[in-house]
């Protein structure tokens, strides 16, 4: 059950905080490329859970570095 638990938990999140970086005014912290990345690398006390979100959002992050190098850094 928690194998399920956390398979589940993991493709609900992934790529969370790309999604989160570049919808919730100012979680994008200024930072144009990779976004996602960069919300994943902050401190908090959700480390532990942004650790398994990080290679989504790096691949997230790179399938819209085109979008990012029109949209400009997101506030």
């Amino acid at each position: 059950m928690r194998i399920v638990l956390v398979v589940a938990m993991s493709i609900m999140l992934c790529g969370c905080g790309s999604v989160i970086s570049r919808t919730i005014p100012g979680q994008g912290h200024g930072n144009q490329y990779y976004p996602g990345v960069q919300w994943d690398v902050r401190d908090s006390s959700w480390r532990w859970l942004t650790v398994l979100d990080l290679p989504f959002s790096l691949i997230f992050d790179t399938l819209l570095l085109p979008l990012d190098a029109h949209h400009g850094p997101y506030e």
